[in-house]
């Protein structure tokens, strides 16, 4: 183990002496081709790492690798919510695109420390917003126990969200949307309405357009 966690904190852009993200890239594309459980693993040891390169390198490679074969890092769900509170914005971020990955097949998992995503999202930058408003959507749309106070959430976070970010959060947030909410989602976005530009009210209108799309025939006589 110890072999392979300096193996890939080897093949990191910081330890290259590089500033840019190619190797980073490279290295994730690999793990994922090789479906390598043992690298994913040697990277999670990196987010410990002393030297904070490394360790913001590593969330990359990390999150690049959930974007291609979410499953691989999935079983770290955990291991990227306890980063949620890192000191480092861009290892919090980094977690939350992770875990925005992953939340399609480790929504319950999830769901268990749901509180400290919302909590991160609610006070994190832009990048920590957006894919934790993705990763909470994905909750609620797979655990109908959570489903309801989740979208109480949801549905106040985008009351009040800043006009430009309306439409992709409404996209994000739709997935969860039932029947039931179906008629509170719409309302609560038409009041944003006067806000958008009408590039911004085209996107908005689409997901409206997909939402009904979704509804059962009965629903739209």
């Amino acid at each position: 183990m110890a072999k392979t966690v300096d193996e890939v904190r080897g093949r990191l852009a910081s330890s290259l002496g590089r500033r840019d993200e190619l190797p980073n890239i490279a290295l994730a594309r690999e793990i994922a081709r090789k479906g390598d459980g043992r690298a994913v693993r040697a990277l999670t040891t990196c987010l410990e790492d002393p030297d904070r390169g490394v360790r913001h390198d590593a969330i990359k490679v990390l999150y690049e690798i959930g974007a291609e074969r979410p499953q691989l890092i999935a079983p770290y769900a955990g291991t990227f919510i306890d980063h949620l509170s890192n000191a480092s914005n861009r290892t919090v971020w980094g977690a939350m695109t992770a875990l925005g990955a992953i939340a399609p097949v480790r929504g319950k998992a999830i769901g268990t420390r749901i509180d400290e995503v919302i909590a991160a999202t609610s006070r994190g930058s832009v990048i920590t917003q957006d894919w934790g408003i993705r990763t909470i959507a994905a909750v609620a749309a797979r655990d109908p126990a959570l489903r309801d106070r989740l979208l109480r959430y949801l549905f106040a976070f985008i009351a009040r969200c800043a006009p430009r970010d309306v439409p992709k959060h409404a996209a994000s947030i739709s997935i969860a949307v039932d029947g039931r909410q179906r008629g509170r989602f719409v309302a609560v976005l038409r009041a944003r309405e006067r806000e958008l530009t009408r590039a911004q009210l085209s996107r908005l209108r689409k997901v409206y357009r997909d939402l009904l799309d979704s509804a059962p025939l009965h629903s739209r006589q």
